[in-house]
């Protein structure tokens, strides 16, 4: 819930300012942890004409953020190519939004959260409470440390249990949460496939990425589009390619394909990596459910 409240009031920001990148607000650099933001930089080329053009750069690697020091060496990323490579997957993923919506309602289906979530927190209120009265019988010589060892173990042990239940209710709610508002966005969605997804505006494909993506993580040479809705079982090691976005699996990754080496600027060749990935993958998906 806390992740989702963060989440809202950095798109009430963005809102505010206007968003200048498509894929703002998404990135995050796996080598620091810190967010990758869109910075437009100017080159000459050879006959002296001045090309303009935008990067995704780590803030951890600014070193006027961190005292002089720049804290990551993760490598900048062409707007350009970065954002198309992302929308591919996203397309791959709406190749059938029928299909999408079907499982989705099965999975959103599952058991509800609330109620059992409510009950966990009120039996660990109840530990804590009673953990507290223990240690002041202690306190006051009530009960002796050989019985206050072992009583003091257990309820800790139990306490421990039922912090780890919450969190997984906790995270299931919020998966249900968002499971309902991405059923109800795919609707829409379905409209769009069909009029083409290639003739929406910046803005339609900013709105349908941030429905369906939780985060893009950048490495040195590997791209994750995490989507919001993970499997509720496994994915069999053989079926994980072909599935992983028909079967609303959690990440999709692809490697970063060529090093501009004279800049130390990472130009993705994903134009074609990532249309080869989506041609292996929309083969052994069409052999899969034929």
């Amino acid at each position: 819930m806390q992740q989702q409240l963060q989440e809202n009031r950095q798109r009430a920001r963005q809102s505010q300012r206007g968003a200048k990148y498509l894929l703002q607000g998404l990135l995050v650099c796996q080598q620091c942890g810190y967010a990758y933001y869109g910075k437009p930089v100017s080159h000459k080329a050879a006959k002296g004409k001045v090309r303009e053009y935008a990067y995704y750069r780590c803030i951890g690697t600014d070193a006027y953020r961190f005292g002089g020091d720049r804290i990551c060496s993760n490598l900048q990323v062409r707007t350009d190519l970065l954002e198309m490579a992302v929308w591919q997957q996203v397309q791959a993923l709406l190749e059938n939004p029928q299909r999408l919506t079907q499982e989705y309602t099965r999975r959103a289906q599952a058991p509800k959260q609330g109620q059992h979530l409510t009950a966990l927190e009120t039996q660990l209120t109840k530990l804590r409470r009673g953990l507290e009265r223990l240690i002041d019988s202690y306190a006051e010589g009530v009960i002796h440390k050989a019985e206050f060892e072992p009583r003091i173990t257990q309820m800790r042990v139990r306490i421990a249990a039922l912090e780890t239940q919450i969190a997984q209710a906790t995270s299931e709610m919020t998966r249900q949460q968002e499971l309902r508002l991405i059923i109800g966005r795919l609707k829409d969605f379905a409209t769009q496939v069909k009029t083409g997804l290639e003739q929406l505006d910046w803005q339609q494909r900013r709105d349908i990425i941030r429905t369906l993506v939780k985060r893009v993580e950048i490495d040195k040479d590997q791209v994750n589009v995490v989507f919001r809705v993970e499997p509720l079982s496994p994915v069999p090691d053989s079926d994980k390619d072909c599935l992983q976005h028909c079967t609303g699996r959690e990440s999709s990754g692809f490697k970063l394909a060529k090093l501009l080496v004279g800049h130390n600027i990472l130009l993705l060749d994903l134009v074609l990596a990532a249309y080869i990935h989506s041609r292996k993958r929309s083969i052994r998906t069409e052999s899969t459910f034929a």
